[in-house]
């Protein structure tokens, strides 16, 4: 039992590397692309004429992705992960089982349904 738990721990550690590494070099490339996108239209002069300073939207879209991806490493995907689905999942349908025990003893109590014998001794 300890050796999958540390199995897990490991695969875990090692999933939060390789998004932390595939950011890392998310922002590489937008910087060089950068760098490309802007020498492209600076010196260049591709497509100046028609979109002027083309490659500041170009660069601020580029940015808003990568924005994006450095949310999904540090914020969401460190708390909204699969043990977060668990536990969302498990307080779910505690609460549906809550619900249907209420329901059920209502009814029971208005005389509708009667007691069920089995689940009276499964709860002793």
């Amino acid at each position: 039992m300890q050796s999958q738990e540390q199995h897990e721990i490991y695969e875990k550690a090692r999933k939060r590397i390789r998004q932390k590494r595939r950011l890392f070099w998310h922002f590489v490339v937008f910087l060089v692309g950068s760098v490309f996108l802007i020498i492209l239209n600076g010196i260049l002069k591709v497509g100046e004429e028609q979109y002027g300073n083309w490659f500041v939207w170009a660069i601020l879209v580029w940015l808003f992705f990568w924005i994006l991806h450095l949310g999904n490493v540090y914020i969401f995907d460190r708390y909204f992960d699969k043990d977060w689905e668990r536990r969302e999942t498990e307080k779910l349908v505690n609460k549906h089982n809550i619900k249907v025990d209420k329901l059920e003893k209502k009814l029971i109590n208005d005389g509708v349904i009667s007691p069920d014998p089995e689940k009276k001794s499964l709860d002793n």
